[in-house]
Order: C-alpha cells, then sequence, then structure tokens
C-alpha cells in the first residue's frame, strides 16, 4: 500500500462553493488516502492494531421513478478499515444529490435497487475495498410507521403504487390541487396525509432541504390524494425557508377546499445539528403539544 501523502484531491470540494448537480454524475466522488490521518500516529496501513469499519447512514438519497415520482430513501454504507482510502464526506453529499432529478427505475422499489447498485459499485471501485449499501425507502423509516401525534397518517407515495399518476412539475403549482370527484359535498370528511417527499432549496445556499409533511383536514371538499402528492412534490426546485414552505402549502388548501379544520407540519431533517419543524392550523388545539413544548424532546423520524 502507499505511504506517501496524497492531498491532490481533498480539495476538490473541501473550503469550494459547490454546484449542487441534480443529475447522476460519480466524477463527485472523492477519497483520500488513509495514511494521511494515521502517519502521525505511527500507524502503519499494513500492520494495523485493530480492526473494524466505518458506517455510514446518508438521510438525503432522492430519485425519480420514469414516470418522475420522487422516492426519497436513507442509505447505510459500510465498508473496513484496511482499506486503503476513505471517501470525503462532502464528496458523498454531493454525489447523492446528483440522483435527484435522475429517473432510474418504473417503480419506487426498482429506484431503491438501481440507487443501491449502482452506490455499491461506485463507492466499492472509489475506495478498491468491499463497500456494503443498503437503500430504503424513507416512507418505512417511521417509528412506529406513519403516525404522527398519536393519529395514524396515510403515506400518499404508497398510496400511488400503481404508476398512474405522473409528475413532471417540481415549481410550486396550487393549480395541481383537485377536489376528490369520488364524494359528494354533503358529508364531512378528515383526512390525515403523511408525505416523506417534502424537498425544496435554501433561498440562501441552494442548498436541498429534506422533510416529512403531515396534513389534517376537515371539511365538506376532500383533496384528491394523488393530486395532493404532486403539489408536494412541486416545491422540489423552490427555494424557500422552512417556514414559508410550510405556510404556502397551508394557504393553498385553506384557499381551495375552504376546510373546517386544516392542519400542516413540516418535519425537516436536520442541517448542521439543528432541525425546523413549523406548524400552522387553524386553531391551536390542532397543534401537537409535544411538538411545541420547550421542555420535551418530540419523536423524531429516522431522517432527523
Amino acid at each position: 500500500m502507499s505511504t506517501t501523502l496524497d492531498n491532490s484531491r481533498i480539495s476538490k470540494h473541501l473550503g469550494q462553493i459547490s454546484q449542487y448537480k441534480d443529475q447522476y454524475d460519480a466524477s463527485l466522488l472523492v477519497r483520500e488516502p488513509r495514511i494521511n490521518n494515521r502517519k502521525h500516529l505511527d500507524i502503519e496501513d499494513d500492520k494495523l492494531p485493530f480492526v473494524g469499519f466505518d458506517t455510514w447512514n446518508a438521510y438525503e438519497v432522492s430519485a425519480l421513478t420514469d414516470n418522475g415520482q420522487p422516492v426519497a430513501g436513507v442509505a447505510k454504507i459500510v465498508y473496513p478499515c484496511d482499506s486503503e482510502y476513505i471517501v470525503e464526506s462532502k464528496s458523498i453529499k454531493l454525489y447523492f444529490n446528483s440522483f435527484n432529478m435522475f429517473k432510474c427505475g418504473s417503480s419506487p422499489e426498482s429506484v431503491m435497487t438501481q440507487l443501491t447498485q449502482v452506490a455499491t459499485q461506485d463507492l466499492s471501485k472509489l475506495l478498491e475495498t468491499d463497500v456494503r449499501v443498503c437503500i430504503i425507502s424513507a416512507s418505512d423509516t417511521q417509528t412506529p410507521p406513519h403516525v404522527f401525534d398519536g393519529e395514524q397518517y396515510q403515506t400518499l407515495e404508497d398510496m400511488m403504487v400503481d404508476g398512474s399518476v405522473k409528475f413532471d412539475q417540481y415549481s410550486e403549482q396550487p393549480e395541481l390541487l383537485e377536489q376528490d370527484q369520488l364524494f359528494g359535498h354533503v358529508h364531512t370528511f378528515e383526512q390525515r396525509y403523511h408525505s416523506a417527499l417534502l424537498k425544496s432549496n435554501c433561498r440562501v445556499t441552494s442548498q436541498p432541504d429534506w422533510g416529512d409533511i403531515y396534513i389534517y383536514m376537515k371539511g365538506h371538499l376532500p383533496v384528491e390524494p394523488g393530486s395532493l402528492l404532486k403539489y408536494i412534490v412541486s416545491f422540489r426546485d423552490e427555494c424557500h425557508f422552512h417556514e414559508e414552505i410550510c405556510e404556502t402549502v397551508f394557504k393553498r388548501l385553506y384557499d381551495i377546499f375552504t376546510p373546517q379544520a386544516l392542519c400542516v407540519t413540516c418535519l425537516y431533517a436536520r442541517r448542521g445539528g439543528i432541525d425546523i419543524n413549523p406548524v400552522r392550523a387553524s386553531s391551536s388545539d390542532l397543534i401537537s403539544k409535544v411538538l411545541i413544548d420547550p421542555s420535551v424532546l418530540h419523536a423524531k423520524t429516522l431522517k432527523q
């Protein structure tokens, strides 16, 4: 194994202004020789005094199905400590984000499979070792599944398994919201929907922001689930603050469906060790008390 210091590529992204590509690009990945971080400890690569592994959890993995539906996933990556190289963290973040608008499967399951295979191949090639990767759907990471504030919510993407809904709008389009025509105007309906596909971009840095959204609506005009998911997905290329995203969803639903009760909660994944969870409701009794009690740590999604 090499014993010379190699800093030729580690500065490719670190300390640099990086453009977030949205089409798959394996060349974004950067490696660094482990010897750079071991030499001062008198640790030689071929005479390690230990065994072990490096385990990475990536909470911002997403791509598109062939019909344009986003699929959000969580990746676990494991490789041995006796590999000559490590992967640089900013490069792997940029790498996974390069899949964001990449179509690579006919179904959410096939997208996850394809991402797993490609990431395994690319990382194994980069690090010249056996890298094990597993990517699962973000909607499968709820514990317990699809429950928020003690209530059961239907996950919208789980309702779209037949692939009949087409997705081609990635900037906010309230016109996408439609009334569910299967129901009349007489009865009062309660709807609780969840989606793990909420994504927008920071207004200042353009860095991607990922979240889960929970919508409770009660009224005479129910929203059609497919149209609601298409609307949530339409934020994918928007550049706004988290709070504005939550307020926009609330205002659009309130204006179009005139509900008797409405609550929109957005649980965003953390960035820099901080996650933001805005909630907007038509009355305070709809808001999760755990969410807004400063003395109680509210339950997190795995992505957070």
